[in-house]
């Protein structure tokens, strides 16, 4: 575990694991989804043929027990390798999209004090316009999600799971009940795996966490299988929203 801002964590990883990387970033809560997107642009334009794809988070040090808001939060950690290579049955990303909002929603997660009155004011921890954001998510994600869908070129109905963002568990029943809305449909049922009911919001690792979980067969009537068309989907601080339509 790293105690340090500088140098960031995947710089100090590289040491730790001994390997040598050609470029690291940092990317907040859609920064696992980001991060499969970056390195399909790279592979794409030639630029590497390999990626390591984390997302890590200790939000555990950062929280203030006195903030209701705060209380959903969590650690966690989810990594992958990703491959370049020609696939004959077309697997991989089928495309991307991905937008960042940050005038009037540059706040709407930051740092401020504690609400216990009696807390040391120097002291920062992770607060939340919970209002804000849930309004945000509602109205964004399931946009950025169809424009992702609909420049794969794929019919709807193709799509078997749609991962997103461990939030909460009424803000991403709201997301993907809009999303399908936008298609005039209801979303089908088991469409939408959820863990945070188990494991929380463990901001940036809440995507690669939960679907290595379906993938292991660990939540009860969710499976993947290789040809399925899946979407991944996060919304963060900043705002950001991203978005990836992957065949398995």
């Amino acid at each position: 575990m790293f105690h340090h801002s500088e140098p960031e964590s995947s710089m100090a990883l590289e040491l730790r694991i001994h390997i040598v990387l050609h470029m690291t970033f940092y990317l907040g809560v859609p920064g696992w989804v980001q991060g499969v997107i970056q390195a399909d642009a790279f592979f794409k334009s030639g630029s590497a043929k390999r990626a390591l794809v984390i997302g890590s988070e200790t939000l555990s040090r950062v929280i203030d027990i006195h903030d209701r808001d705060s209380m959903i939060f969590s650690d966690g950690a989810g990594a992958c390798v990703l491959d370049f290579n020609e696939s004959d049955h077309g697997a991989g990303v089928l495309s991307t999209a991905s937008m960042s909002l940050t005038v009037d929603e540059l706040d709407y997660i930051n740092m401020g004090k504690s609400y216990f009155p009696e807390s040391d004011g120097r002291i920062r921890y992770i607060k939340m316009k919970g209002r804000k954001v849930y309004e945000f998510a509602l109205t964004n994600v399931p946009a950025a999600m169809k424009q992702c869908v609909d420049k794969a070129g794929i019919d709807i109905k193709l799509i078997k799971k749609v991962f997103i963002h461990q939030a909460n568990e009424k803000l991403d029943d709201g997301v993907i009940k809009r999303f399908y809305k936008l298609y005039d449909m209801d979303a089908p049922e088991n469409i939408m795996p959820m863990s945070v009911h188990e494991l929380g919001n463990s901001s940036v690792a809440t995507v690669p966490t939960l679907y290595d979980r379906v993938r292991r067969g660990e939540i009860e009537d969710q499976s993947v299988h290789p040809g399925d068309v899946i979407l991944f989907a996060s919304v963060g601080a900043g705002m950001n929203i991203n978005a990836v339509c992957y065949r398995v």
